[in-house]
């Protein structure tokens, strides 16, 4: 039996032969338009040499002219697993588009091992500077982009490994900032938010997290790398948007991080507002395998109203 090497069950397992097997999140579905929605999906490539490329999503009744708002999303998966095609995203993203009716970018970034972080960020953040090209008219080529999306309503979010990259792609948007494209919040749901010290009930998780981290990213500094622990970040005051909504699951380890970094945003000098919404008895991205339960609605109608702001 080949001897393994790293074993994060239940997502991965790498062996000492080099052999790397993904245990979930491996499932494709094709971008076919969504008969229960009425959604129209299509695949796009924003880089093909690097193999970066993504999911769009158009809401039904969509009138030929009508600008809608813009949601670029970023899949969880602890950086190791899952894509922008996978059946959960897959319905989560549709059911979002139908329910908020905005179009919807969902980005399918590189995965460790065999791409190591920072790729994820740097996928992220070329895939939302390939959106913005086509916020002026002139430069993409993307129809449903130049045709529906309101650039001046962008938001961002993800799950997990996902709302860790929104979070720091808002940062890099406060920045650098993006030609013609306003940033007007950010949606982090069950945030994968780390630190080397631990609060309350997480140091029974501690060292898991901290291999699983070092094995996706072997260069960082540990556990308080900004990365991981955005409230060790000198630059969190200038996340680049008004308005931030953090997703906690009650029977997540990671609802810690996400109460802390709430409090710590709002010292920090950031000028924005920033909400918890704390779900009890849920487990972690409870509505991605549960998506008809009244918890799992009622998130989605929280969304909706959220990306619906004026």
């Amino acid at each position: 039996m080949a001897e393994i090497v790293y074993d994060f069950f239940p997502f991965m397992r790498v062996y000492k032969d080099g052999r790397i097997e993904r245990l979930m999140g491996e499932g494709f579905v094709p971008p076919e338009s969504d008969p229960e929605t009425g959604v129209q999906i299509k695949d796009v490539q924003i880089d093909p040499q690097i193999n970066l490329s993504a999911r769009l999503y158009l809401p039904k009744h969509v009138d030929t002219v009508e600008k809608i708002p813009l949601f670029v999303y970023f899949h969880g998966g602890g950086f190791l697993i899952e894509s922008a095609y996978s059946p959960s995203y897959h319905k989560h993203i549709s059911k979002v588009a139908a329910e908020a009716k905005v179009v919807i970018v969902s980005v399918n970034y590189r995965l460790a091992p065999e791409y190591l972080l920072p790729i994820a960020y740097e996928d992220s953040w070329l895939a939302l500077k390939w959106v913005a090209s086509h916020a002026n008219g002139d430069d993409g080529h993307e129809p449903w982009l130049k045709d529906h999306a309101d650039f001046n309503r962008l938001f961002l979010g993800g799950d997990s490994a996902g709302g860790n990259i929104a979070h720091h792609i808002a940062i890099r948007v406060g920045l650098e900032k993006l030609d013609g494209m306003k940033l007007k919040g950010i949606f982090l749901a069950c945030p994968f938010f780390w630190g080397k010290d631990p609060i309350d009930g997480e140091g029974e998780k501690l060292v898991v997290i901290e291999k699983l981290w070092l094995f996706v990213n072997p260069n960082s500094s540990g556990l308080d790398d900004p990365l991981i622990n955005p409230v060790k970040d000198p630059n969190l005051s200038s996340l680049g948007c008004d308005k931030v909504v953090v997703y906690v699951a009650g029977k997540d380890v990671l609802r810690f991080r996400g109460l802390y970094y709430k409090e710590v945003l709002e010292k920090s000098g950031w000028p924005g507002t920033v909400e918890v919404v704390e779900v009890k008895d849920e487990a972690h991205v409870f509505y991605l395998s549960a998506t008809e339960t009244e918890n799992a609605m009622a998130m989605m109608k929280k969304l909706a109203s959220f990306l619906n702001q004026s």
